[in-house]
């Protein structure tokens, strides 16, 4: 069985230390860098199953460095948790438009990270996606790849991304409220807040619509949800 390889990039040397043991502890191989310009050059140079970052850090942000990993083909796709020592919901916001997948803010128990970890993790694999293509107007959803065209160009998602997006186009015409994709995408993460919903359609929408505020394929139905037309 292949051993599941995380990155983490915090300044805080007993967080790493403490983050880095209980990782070890589950079974996951863990790397570290201390500012963004190292975890970027270990990006580069290797594999990573996960990337946990920290929002605040010396050099490159954490918010910028979310934004190059997104943008980088290769690991577009990552899963990322961001960590915070702000309880502010517009820095949680940031990270997630930004890219990341989670956010946890600090402090936090070791416990809790390891489960957000393997939901994250759970949430990402492939082989939860059922092998088919999902043709909905010039988007192409190949469901096994995790990838999706438009106009036969790649369209750059994130995993949760691609999740939401599978879903709906999976029923289309049916109408999903915050708390039944919560169910769906995020399963039984309890960490989890209606708000990160409708931050990850505003990202998919950028990502796939001419237009993000007349959109065409992810629409809202008012006072109820969202759904694929």
């Amino acid at each position: 069985m292949k051993t599941i390889s995380i990155l983490v990039i915090d300044d805080e040397p007993d967080l790493v230390e403490l983050v880095s043991y209980n990782l070890r502890k589950e079974g996951f191989k863990v790397s570290t860098a201390a500012n963004g310009e190292d975890g970027l050059e270990k990006i580069r140079k290797g594999t990573f199953d996960l990337l946990i970052l920290d929002l605040m850090l010396p050099g490159v942000q954490g918010v910028e460095v979310c934004r190059m990993v997104r943008s980088n083909p290769k690991t577009e796709s990552l899963p990322i948790i961001m960590l915070t020592a702000k309880t502010d919901m517009s820095d949680k916001i940031k990270g997630l438009e930004t890219g990341a997948d989670d956010y946890m803010t600090k402090p936090f128990s070791p416990s809790e990270l390891v489960a957000r970890v393997r939901a994250l993790l759970r949430r990402t694999a492939r082989g939860e996606v059922t092998e088919k293509t999902i043709q909905v107007g010039d988007l192409t959803i190949y469901a096994e790849t995790y990838t999706a065209t438009k106009r036969n160009k790649p369209v750059h998602l994130s995993a949760t991304e691609f999740k939401l997006l599978l879903f709906l186009a999976e029923r289309r015409g049916r109408v999903f409220s915050r708390d039944q994709l919560l169910d769906a995408v995020w399963k039984d993460e309890a960490f989890v807040e209606p708000r990160t919903v409708d931050v990850h359609i505003r990202r998919l929408r950028t990502a796939i619509e001419d237009d993000p505020a007349e959109p065409v394929f992810v629409k809202t139905r008012r006072g109820v949800g969202y759904y694929v037309e």
